[in-house]
């Protein structure tokens, strides 16, 4: 009988030691006392800034994730619009392949034709629109290299340097941004053109 008491004793001692052993939380000398006002106000301060912190965070969140839509939709279409482009280009080839003397000289068959074709890409152009897609013709502009790319220079005093005097291919924006650049010959030799007014 007593074996098992002093079994039990030595039992009851592992045990206690067994448990595991729970520390207090380190104070820091300035900290205030745990429930003292201090420490309420405290508690409290820093919830508010985590709140303001967090609605920060979310407010911005949500103005990224406006733009985000926005630019999508505007500019969701882009590689869409870039292949639709292709066949605006080709209808123009088409429409310039035939001189004016041979449109006016036409029988009625080949003039019906030139207007449907011609009544196609204006169509086609317009449809882009309202999609924001619209077509650059800068003929006459100051060169911008945001905007086109130049070719080949073209030898000529009586234009000042620097100005599109030929598009080669039409160019593209979509909504702000450059679609396709439009292919121009650029004038040299005359006077410096004058900066543009964004400038």
């Amino acid at each position: 009988m007593t074996e098992s008491n002093g079994q039990n004793d030595n039992h009851d001692k592992t045990a206690e030691a067994a448990e595991p052993v729970v520390s207090k939380p380190y104070i820091m000398p300035d900290d205030p006392e745990p429930n003292s006002v201090e420490a309420l106000q405290k508690e409290a301060s820093d919830a508010r800034d985590r709140t303001l912190r967090t609605l920060a965070e979310m407010e911005n969140l949500r103005k990224r994730t406006q733009k985000e839509v926005a630019d999508a939709r505007v500019y969701g279409v882009s590689k869409f619009a870039g292949d639709i482009v292709d066949i605006a280009d080709n209808l123009q080839r088409a429409i310039d392949a035939v001189p004016a003397d041979a449109k006016a000289s036409a029988d009625p068959g080949l003039k019906a034709l030139i207007e449907g074709v011609e009544l196609t890409e204006r169509s086609l152009l317009s449809a882009l629109e309202k999609h924001g897609v619209k077509k650059i013709d800068p003929t006459g502009e100051k060169f911008d290299p945001n905007f086109h790319q130049a070719m080949y220079e073209v030898p000529d005093a009586s234009v000042a340097s620097g100005t599109v005097v030929q598009v080669v291919q039409a160019g593209y924006t979509i909504g702000e941004r450059v679609l396709r650049p439009a292919l121009v010959g650029v004038s040299k030799g005359g006077a410096k053109a004058a900066p543009a007014a964004s400038e």
